[in-house]
Order: C-alpha cells, then structure tokens, then sequence
C-alpha cells in the first residue's frame, strides 16, 4: 500500500479545494464541487469562491441564493452551509442522526425540553412556517402560545434540529443585512426532501477532501459509524506516515508532491480547516491551537506553500481600508511580494470605494 507524505496529502487537499490554481468553474458548479461553503456568518462563501474562482463578482452568489438555487442550511457537524439546492435536499436527512443527538445532550436545551413529544413540537413548527418565513424569535414565540411555560429559545431549537430549516434571503445577500429568517427546505425549494444515502455524501466528501481516513470524513460530517459504509464502496486505499488508512476516489487528482502551491487568502471559517481529525496537512498544532478559539470563531488564515502561515483581517476607517496580514513565521520575499498582489485584488472586492493599504505584522 502506497504511503502518502503530509506535502502529498496537501497538495491533493489543494487541488480538490481549487486553491492550487483559481478555477474557471462557474459559481454553482464550484459550490457543488467543493461540497458547500461553511456558512456560520453571512460572508465566509463570498471570500471562499473570491479566492478559487477566476473573475469571482459577488452578485453571482447573491443571485443564486435569491433565484433558490444554493441555500443556507443545517448541515455538517450541525452548522450551517451554503450549498447547492439539491445536495441540501440530499444530505440534510443523512445528517438527521447527529442533530438527534444534540436535541439529546445540548446542556442549554436537552433539559428544558424534557417531557415534551418533540415531533408534536416540530408538526406544529412545520405548520406555522408554510404560512410564511420566521425569524427564530418569532417561530418560537408562536411555539411557545401552544406550550406556555417552555422557553422560546428551547421550542424553537426543537424546531431547527427535527426539521430542514433554509435561512432564506436577505441573509446572506452581499451587501445587506437581515435576521435569521427561516422557511422549510420542502416550501422554498418546491421539492421533497431525498432517502438518505450515506455513501453519497462520503464519495462527495472525498471527491472534495481526500485521501482521507473514516475518522476524517466522520469529523467533516458529524456522524460516527462510518467505517462500514467507506468499505462498501470502490475506494482506492493508501497510508500515511502514521499508519493510517486513507481512502480516496479511483481517478482523483492525486498532484506530484512538488508542484508549486501559491500564497491565498482563505475566508474565515474555511473548509479546508475544519474538514479532517488530523489537521496538520494544512495547520500545524501550534498554530491550530493559536488561530482556533474557544467560542468556535476559525479568524481568516493565510496560506504559503499550502500550510497556514498567518491571519488577515480588513479594517475600515472613514474612507480608508488597511489589509493587515499577520504572519506566524518569516515569509520570503517572493511570498510577501505575492500576497501584496493579491491583498490589493482582494482590497477592491470587500472594499471598492475605499483607499487602500497593506501592512504585514510579525508575531513570531
């Protein structure tokens, strides 16, 4: 069995999140082919698809969420992603086992739901939203007329794990603003929910992510007991330096370890830090431990040679925007050189009408 080194995982990892080179995919086809965008805030996908996609403009985004073609939803590890209608009408059944089990655990809720017949709860939800979008709030408002004495909050988190909730727009929507409104996938979307099918999600995980062990696939997910579904299916099988079994997709792109990897912005929360149980394919453990907070905010890293070498963040004030890049090790001059080209491209997308400046920091 071949044994893959942490630059050949990588670059593999790379190549799949299109971040080797930026890609010519139109908009919908890259978030299909990426297998959705982390969603937690409104505009991680905006700066995911601005750093993978040739000519990226962010109402091609914003159109597909108006027009229902991608949506924001529940999904992997119970968190909220942007992904094409269909793959969200496929795979939010599929992950209904883990967001049971946070109805079961979750020390803010579990509790005050206690005694309640959940599926009476999410009936009554479902019905109250075919007549029309609901904030959280107000959804558990209405809820909690049914069920006095039951907090909102619990009610309408009942809700949000039994049904598949879209957050429709203008969340989400570049530009503008708007509170957390949802509708059921079935009512926006004019279309049934599909079986689950696991071992569709984890083909499509791989097709994304791999190689990638069962226990890499089952932390992007949420879901555990994989391990049966990964050896049902025609996989390729390789190693990695610590004798872990890797699968990947027969005819994946699988890139020469040696091929060069260009510094990029990633958006915050982004995918490819959040998709494996070994990380250090593209983080090491002294910087996971340094970027990754406590209250679940991943800030927006930046990448050289395919690994985390510092964050970035945008600051305005009055007419002028600072791109401020923070490294964690000495970058070479050819680097730096790069992401000054870059940070200036990436300066007129968040900020067109702003003055720009780019400052490096060193915290090393």
């Amino acid at each position: 069995m071949t044994t893959l080194s942490p630059r050949a995982l990588n670059r593999a990892m790379l190549a799949r999140q299109l971040l080797l080179r930026r890609s010519h995919l139109g908009v919908l086809d890259a978030v299909r082919h990426l297998a959705g965008l982390q969603a937690q805030s409104p505009w991680p996908p905006y700066y995911a698809l601005w750093t993978r996609l040739h000519g990226f403009r962010p109402e091609q985004l914003s159109e597909l969420l108006v027009n229902r073609e991608v949506v924001r939803i529940v999904l992997m590890r119970g968190t909220v992603h942007l992904v094409d209608a269909a793959d969200g009408l496929a795979w939010r059944p599929v992950v209904q086992p883990l967001l049971d089990r946070d109805l079961a655990t979750n020390t803010q809720h579990a509790a005050k739901a206690a005694g309640l017949d959940l599926a009476e709860v999410a009936g009554h939800a479902r019905e109250l939203l075919a007549g029309e979008p609901l904030t959280a709030g107000r959804l558990g408002e209405r809820l909690a007329l049914r069920w006095p004495g039951r907090p909102p909050s619990t009610l309408a988190h009942i809700a949000r794990n039994l049904l598949p909730l879209v957050q429709v727009p203008p969340r989400g929507v570049w530009g503008r603003s708007g509170q957390t409104t949802y509708a059921t996938a079935q009512d926006w979307l004019g279309r049934p929910l599909a079986p689950p099918d696991p071992a569709a999600l984890v083909l499509r995980y791989l097709a994304a992510f791999g190689p990638a062990s069962v226990l890499d696939v089952q932390t992007w997910c949420g879901l555990t007991r994989l391990g049966e579904v990964v050896e049902g299916l025609d996989l390729r099988t390789f190693r990695d330096e610590a004798g872990r079994t890797l699968y990947d997709l027969p005819d994946a792109d699988r890139p020469d370890p040696d091929t060069p990897a260009p510094p990029r912005f990633l958006g915050g929360f982004d995918q490819t830090l959040l998709s494996y149980a070994d990380r250090t394919r593209v983080i090491s453990d002294e910087y996971r431990r340094r970027i990754f907070t406590k209250n679940g905010l991943i800030p927006q890293a930046v990448l050289c040679d395919g690994v985390v070498r510092g964050v970035w963040r945008i600051e305005r004030a009055g007419d002028s925007a600072t791109l401020t890049v923070t490294e964690f090790a000495r970058m070479s001059t050819k680097d730096r050189t790069a992401l000054t080209s870059a940070g200036a491209r990436l300066l007129r997308f968040a900020e067109p009408s702003a003055v720009h400046d780019i400052r490096f920091v060193a915290e090393y």
